[in-house]
């Protein structure tokens, strides 16, 4: 999970401080070496680690908190909320364009994930916002990277502009003219990347800024390359006027040096990260949503904005009626868990539980993934009839379901018991009436 080995041990060293009780001086320095060497290990900046940790101790070692009645948690809290600053404050948004298009211009090293990136971006912002969005296919010396845009695209939902290949440059102003002149209010440049930061790539960067003066230059790194990609950043942040980073790889990385110290470093704001390989795995990235994250107190915000653009409100109202009547079938289970699948993989839900962090094994999320495609696999393989009436099935409609799901007997028994149990909670839940069901199947609305 992200940031697993970094909220580990912060959970370990504040557990110690826990324990304590009242705190003094020397408990204070003692756990800030802990989260010293903690961050040191994650690969974050060594300065921005000496800053952070001299801020902190100071704030800490102040007699407000050494003689508050919860002094760990009145340190927990200054930790929290010096790691958010560090990682920007607040959520960086796109600087939308007074008159459309919007420009974006993609940049970064080859195999940062660019292409996919920009595909992501467009599909967020035809989703979220109703934008027309339009990638412009810049990069014309990597092998199929014209045809690897056109694939994200087409799955994006986006129109590609492409002249084969040509002048990245010329194409960029072909590509913002014919997006003026075809309506489209959003343009994503897709630039060339190199294996290493040289002057001709920063040239034809530099050239293409010029060409199509960009509201937004978003530069990609992968969180997995940790202090590489903070030099990265830094780097071409010194050669363009980058305005924001997208984190590729965020769910990958466990260490969570690149997130941590990259505004720090290049004074730029993290605005997006990417969580997965799915087209639909991009988030906006919120400091603060993220040091709750890295301290293991959850991201409850988050899963709950994935929850409501996951769960259909008339789907939800339907369900709850079902409920309350007690008519809850297996296409009904079958449709919850396709709609838990669209909100991310069980490792994404897990990361934003609170209290998760070091509780929750890879070997339990695995299990756990596992065990949800098997019960998907049980479900489909049984008849519209057995669905609706799961007490129809009898040992040999089970031996026929068991081979048609590649699975037991005892699990189609397992299946079937723990459904029956299910029934048996809901028809208890039944006594609330069908309103009161239909106020825990929604979720209250957000207060950012």
């Amino acid at each position: 999970m992200a940031f697993e080995s970094l909220s580990d041990k912060l959970s370990a060293a504040f557990k110690r401080l826990r324990a304590k009780g009242k705190l003094s001086e020397s408990d204070i320095k003692d756990a800030m070496r802990e989260v010293k060497l903690a961050l040191l290990e994650a690969d974050v900046n060594y300065k921005v680690v000496k800053d952070f940790v001299k801020t902190v101790s100071e704030r800490a070692a102040g007699q407000e908190v050494l003689e508050s009645l919860t002094p760990a948690q009145q340190v927990i809290k200054i930790v929290n909320e010096e790691l958010t600053a560090l990682m920007g404050g607040e959520n960086a948004r796109i600087e939308f364009a007074p008159k459309p298009p919007t420009v974006i211009l993609m940049c970064g090293l080859q195999g940062s994930g660019k292409t996919t990136h920009a595909a992501k971006l467009a599909k967020y912002f035809k989703d979220k916002e109703g934008c027309r969005p339009l990638l412009v296919a810049c990069d014309v010396y990597r092998p199929a990277a014209i045809e690897q845009l056109q694939i994200v695209g087409e799955r994006a939902g986006a129109k590609v502009f492409e002249m084969g290949q040509g002048d990245p440059v010329a194409i960029a102003k072909e590509g913002l003219r014919y997006a003026r002149d075809h309506g489209y209010d959003l343009v994503i440049v897709d630039t060339a990347g190199r294996l290493h930061i040289d002057e001709t790539l920063m040239d034809e960067l530099k050239r293409i800024e010029a060409a199509v003066s960009p509201n937004e230059i978003l530069l990609v790194v992968d969180s997995m390359t940790g202090q590489d990609a903070v030099t990265v950043a830094d780097t071409f942040n010194k050669a363009l006027p980058v305005t924001g980073i997208i984190l590729t790889k965020l769910d990958s990385d466990t260490r969570g040096g690149a997130a941590i110290s990259v505004k720090q470093v290049t004074g730029k704001p993290i605005k997006f990260s990417g969580t997965g390989e799915k087209l639909d795995d991009l988030e906006p990235f919120h400091p603060g949503r993220m040091a709750s994250r890295i301290l293991g107190m959850g991201d409850v915000l988050t899963l709950i904005e994935k929850a409501q653009e996951s769960v259909d409100e008339k789907e939800a109202e339907k369900l709850a009626r079902k409920m309350a009547q007690n008519s809850f079938d297996m296409n009904d289970l079958l449709e919850q868990m396709q709609q838990i699948k669209k909100m991310g993989s069980v490792r994404s839900i897990v990361s934003m539980l609170p209290g998760a962090a070091g509780k929750i094994t890879d070997e339990n999320i695995e299990q756990g993934d596992r065990q949800l495609k098997i019960i998907e696999a049980m479900i489909q393989s049984m008849t519209p009839k057995e669905r609706a009436n799961p007490s129809v099935i009898n040992p040999s409609r089970k031996r026929r379901i068991a081979a048609g799901s590649g699975t037991r007997v005892e699990d189609v028994n397992r299946l079937l018991r723990q459904f029956e149990q299910m029934k048996q909670m809901m028809k208890k839940m039944g006594g609330f009436g069908k309103k009161g069901l239909k106020r825990r199947m929604k979720f209250p609305p957000l207060k950012m």
